[in-house]
């Protein structure tokens, strides 16, 4: 069976959202006004219903982002929220807080839903337990590497699997991340993380020793899987995710235009395998680059296992494209090692001696002599150089990048008394309409004006690379008129076949009756963050019943056995002393501490059985 796959892109307004469309993506998610895990990247109803309306040209979903807990006092905004989302068709929603299971089966909503991956998606207990809840689609946990996404497919093979496959990392395994709300009172499962894990820190033991000074600990790579695709595709995921609901357009473009480009090799190489998710083929004006788009580098992850060098502890920005070595340094002006050409504006970075990031803008190119604005102090021969704003690229991504266009095939028939039009697509949708029109026999054949007529499809979304002038049709006089009319309203019953695919909306969500039973403890699921009276309820009857209360509503910020930060990622092993797989005698004395400028202090225990590493706060 040919298995419909997707590439899911970020959006972070209405502008980003076409522009994914535009360049390839099958479906888009974004946030509406609240209740979105970024809480600057909110949207009006208006503007997300119009970017229904275009995506469902293309049978492209829009799905929205409510993936934050919820306190009772904003049950009824939800409800609401919910009730307007199904109305402009909203294909799916994007759950964190389990009340709005709650809420979906009182209203008796039809809308899908997908479950976060801020409901800490790690195992398979924790997908069957989602599934039998009610949910179609499973975000999976970043973390997890292609067998274990493998494991889960193949135990739960029926509900989608969602999975990351570019942009920024979150240290923590999200929805387990209480740094931000325990340090700054800005809450990651509310939307509003102050980036705890993009603070510069001092890694000390416990005798006070600096191992590491003025260092991003916890800082990673951004991700990249594109060489990565067909293997997460075979392990059995059903869409392919890309962050970014803060990122602006060329972001998208850029990054969206990379990944469709990859996806369609992979499927052309697979078609008895694979199809994507929605119609249309787009065509750039550029040539995709991911090192031209924001990152801090590019890490797999943990995709194939274990490994060090997924850090960027020089610095949380982004670093860019190598672009040579200093090769000679003037008075005013730069000699650059390499092949690569350069613009007035680029903008150009460096690792100092003291390994921390410095940049600068180009003012004057001549061949390879750059002169920068402001001559950077630090600057040495030999050193690398990185570029993170490529100007001439930029220029061009401010331009019309893609078109897509569903390809049709019309044709066209005419009797005495009606002339009839059928438009198909290669996915077997097909609409015919028919005018009747008593035509006459033509002086000239008629053929080329009315493949010229035909044709004409505009701002539509649509490109007839075959059209049809059936036997003795071309020897008939059909005024232009008639021929336009025509291809207008087989035009808009064909493009009906498309639209209202997403209008019909499936069954009421009924809560089941029980779904816990096998569920021994809340740890088994990595279930928490209750922050509201119908989330107590949904676990206190279905299971499990010891699900924690968060944070944010118990303002218990004390400091208890609760980490702040559950990681995959663990500094010990990073820096080469994993007491697992080396046998070098560390140069420290456990406990490790992480300790900000201001003093505060976060202890480390490395959980070796589970190959997690665990932030504290300390007093």
């Amino acid at each position: 069976m040919i298995r419909k796959v997707e590439l899911l892109a970020p959006a972070k307004n209405l502008q980003c959202g076409i522009a994914a469309i535009d360049h390839g993506a099958d479906a888009v998610y974004i946030g509406a006004d609240n209740f979105g895990a970024r809480v600057a990247a909110g949207n009006s109803i208006d503007d997300i219903g119009q970017l229904c309306r275009y995506a469902h040209q293309y049978n492209a979903k829009v799905y929205v982002t409510i993936n934050t807990i919820i306190f009772d006092s904003e049950i009824g905004q939800v409800e609401n929220l919910i009730r307007k989302l199904e109305e402009i068709n909203v294909d799916a929603i994007l759950v964190q807080d389990m009340a709005i299971l709650k809420i979906c089966n009182n209203i008796k909503s039809k809308i899908v839903l997908h479950a976060s991956t801020q409901t800490d998606n790690r195992n398979a207990e924790k997908v069957k337990w989602l599934k039998s809840s009610g949910f179609k689609r499973v975000v999976l946990a970043r973390e997890l590497s292609l067998k274990e996404i493998n494991e889960i497919h193949k135990e739960i093979p029926d509900i989608e699997l969602e999975a990351f496959v570019h942009g920024a990392l979150c240290v923590s395994y999200s929805g387990a991340c209480y740094a931000s709300e325990y340090c700054f009172r800005r809450s990651a499962n509310r939307g509003n993380c102050a980036q705890f894990c993009r603070l510069k820190f001092d890694l000390k033991d416990s005798t006070d020793k600096t191992i590491l000074k003025d260092k991003y600990m916890l800082s990673l790579k951004d991700m990249s899987r594109l060489n990565s695709i067909q293997e997460l595709l075979e392990a059995g995921v059903t869409s392919l995710k890309i962050e970014g609901r803060l990122k602006n357009v060329d972001y998208v473009k850029n990054v969206v235009a990379a990944y469709n480009q990859e996806l369609d090799r992979i499927i052309s190489l697979n078609p008895d395998k694979y199809k994507r998710a929605s119609a249309g083929k787009s065509v750039y004006s550029f040539k995709p680059d991911l090192n031209k788009t924001f990152n801090r580098g590019f890490t797999d992850y943990f995709l194939y296992g274990r490994k060090q060098g997924i850090a960027s502890v020089n610095t949380p920005k982004a670093i860019g494209e190598f672009v040579g070595n200093v090769k000679e340094i003037r008075h005013n002006s730069i000699s650059v090692s390499g092949t690569k050409s350069f613009s007035n504006g680029d903008g150009l970075c460096f690792i100092n001696e003291n390994q921390q990031l410095e940049g600068f803008r180009v003012n004057k190119v001549l061949n390879n002599r750059l002169y920068p604005f402001n001559m950077p102090e630090n600057l040495k021969p030999r050193m690398a150089l990185y570029r993170n704003n490529d100007q001439l690229f930029e220029n061009m991504m401010s331009t019309t990048t893609a078109k897509r266009k569903i390809n049709i095939r019309m044709v066209l028939s005419a009797s005495q008394n009606n002339v009839e039009l059928t438009i198909q697509d290669s996915d077997g949708h097909t609409a015919t309409e028919k005018i009747y029109y008593i035509s006459e026999a033509a002086h000239k054949p008629q053929d080329e004006n009315m493949r010229v007529q035909l044709s004409k499809l505009g701002n539509t979304p649509y490109s007839a690379d075959e059209i049809i002038i059936s036997s003795d049709t071309g020897s008939r006089f059909i005024p232009s008129s008639i021929l336009a009319e025509l291809r207008r309203n087989t035009l808009k019953k064909f493009s009906s076949l498309y639209t209202s695919q997403h209008e019909e909306q499936p069954t009421p969500f009924i809560l089941p009756e029980t779904i816990g039973k096998d569920i021994i403890s809340a740890e088994d699921i990595n279930a928490a963050n209750v922050a509201n009276r119908l989330a107590r309820e949904l676990y206190n009857e279905l299971g499990p019943k010891d699900a924690p209360e968060a944070i944010e509503v118990s303002n218990n910020y004390e400091v208890s056995g609760t980490p702040i930060m559950t990681c995959r990622y663990c500094i010990r092993y990073e820096m080469g002393y994993c007491t697992k797989q080396s046998e070098r005698k560390a140069p420290w004395k456990e406990p490790l501490y992480l300790v900000l400028k201001d003093n505060r202090r976060f202890r480390l225990r490395f959980d070796c059985n589970n190959c997690q590493m665990k932030v504290y706060a300390e007093k």
